[in-house]
């Protein structure tokens, strides 16, 4: 028997089974996929598999002024999902279920604990769509992308994880439920406590069930890629095709620097001076080869030195390929810290232009794909981390390209949230005034400073 009377309560409400305190286990629930985010050492690890028992766990650690951490697939890259020490990790893996899919209404809802891509795959088979699809689509789950607004390469036509939440089903730290939104496409009685729920991070409640809006499934898709010899060309080509009006489903970026890790590490006949790769695609079926010939037009008139237009789906996928390459290839290179800022897209220029002498400066290499359709860029530092001064480094141009950002007119998180690692740069973005607010709205929700308390603020 444990000694532990937090413990004790917590498997007498919960079981056995759904209550671990096994070092080992601990030790591997600590942290998310972010670097440079410390991570303490958890008390215990809770399974709750209903709302129910959410609540209970809640009013436990209310009880005993316990901390709570609430974790889905931990695949973040912010150190949201980081534990504290002492504190309880709540883990949604067990409210797993897709609770219903309207054909007639166009809504899932499904509990916090479904990976993104088991949806998006159920929901097909009855010719529906969930266009939100962040690059971990296929290990993430809808309450992590609930928690940081996720994005992904379909958001310049469909928009983020946001757009698609109609209602919320919310666990308070007190342990009372509320439910926010609802389920019709329209409704504007009261605050919208969901958009507020929506990117919170964990850190004003715990979502125990989420109502999602759906589309019609998507016709077939195909892409584009076209290569330039410098990132201005690349960048108009994108501008041009946005401002054309095609509405690509997808429309990707790579520098030459991150194109030429991609060459190195898998042959896809890049050229070696290759100055940006931009791909673009068009989901509207028997149209789809009309717009990605008009978008390759377009890439060839602002300076493309090769053009491939797909003409069928496997051809799409090959084309595809070195976008979703962008991760391993930069593995072998070194340690990585991946930025995530997004500017408007007048400002994208100024913004490569101000990494690769940031990059410079710094002397850190500074790899960018990005979602470009929506103006929002991952710069990548790549370091050894074996050598204290480049990691030293490294975490300035960080900083640095977070600096340029805000300066650019943008924000320092597009999609990956603030977590841990960004919280010294949200006052900036936020002012005081604005920061002051947002603390308050916690205090509303969480008067104890319970829910992810070392999260968002410093």
């Amino acid at each position: 028997m444990t000694s532990d009377p937090l413990v004790a309560r917590l498997r007498s409400s919960l079981g056995e089974k759904a209550v671990v305190t096994d070092p080992d286990v601990l030790d591997s629930h600590r942290n998310d996929h972010a670097t440079f985010c410390s991570a303490g050492v958890p008390r215990v690890l809770v399974r709750p598999a209903s709302t129910s028992e959410v609540q209970e766990v809640l009013r436990a650690s209310s009880d005993y002024g316990v901390p709570v951490v609430t974790q889905g697939a931990r695949t973040g890259l912010s150190g949201a999902a980081n534990a504290l020490d002492g504190c309880l990790l709540l883990s949604t893996s067990r409210l797993n279920q897709i609770l219903e899919v309207s054909v007639e209404d166009q809504v899932a809802v499904v509990q916090p604990g479904v990976v993104n891509s088991a949806l998006s795959k159920a929901v097909l088979g009855q010719g529906l769509f969930y266009p939100p699809d962040p690059s971990s689509w296929e290990m993430s789950t809808i309450g992590g992308n609930i928690a940081t607004n996720a994005g992904g390469l379909c958001c310049v036509k469909y928009g983020v994880t946001g757009d698609f939440v109609r209602g919320l089903e919310v666990v308070l730290a007190s342990g009372e439920v509320i439910r926010t939104g609802r389920r019709s496409v329209k409704g504007v009685a009261g605050y919208d406590v969901t958009r507020l729920i929506v990117g919170s991070e964990g850190t004003l409640g715990v979502v125990t069930e989420a109502t999602l809006a759906l589309r019609p499934a998507p016709e077939a898709a195909l892409t584009a890629a076209a290569t330039f010899l410098s990132i201005e060309d690349g960048i108009a080509a994108a501008a041009a095709v946005m401002a054309a009006g095609l509405r690509p489903s997808l429309l990707e970026f790579l520098d030459g620097p991150t194109a030429r890790a991609i060459q190195n590490y898998r042959d896809m006949g890049l050229p070696a001076d290759v100055g940006s790769l931009l791909i673009a695609q068009s989901d509207r079926g028997p149209r789809a080869a009309e717009d990605v010939e008009a978008m390759a037009a377009i890439c060839s008139a602002h300076g493309a030195v090769d053009v491939a237009v797909a003409s069928d789906a496997e051809e799409s996928r090959m084309l595809l390929e070195a976008r979703r390459l962008v991760n391993a290839a930069l593995e072998p290179l070194g340690v990585t810290l991946v930025d995530d800022v997004a500017v408007p897209r007048s400002k994208l220029v100024a913004l490569l232009d101000g990494i690769a002498a940031i990059g410079t400066k710094y002397d850190v290499l500074i790899c960018c794909p990005g979602h470009v359709g929506d103006g929002n860029m991952h710069p990548t530092v790549v370091f050894d981390r074996d050598d204290p001064a480049a990691e030293a480094r490294a975490l300035e141009a960080f900083g640095a390209v977070m600096d340029l950002g805000l300066a650019l007119g943008g924000t320092i998180t597009g999609e990956h949230g603030i977590g841990k690692l960004k919280r010294q740069w949200l006052a900036q973005e936020l002012g005081p005034v604005g920061l002051a607010l947002q603390r308050q709205l916690k205090s509303v929700f969480d008067p104890g400073n319970l829910l992810n308390p070392d999260k968002l603020f410093l």
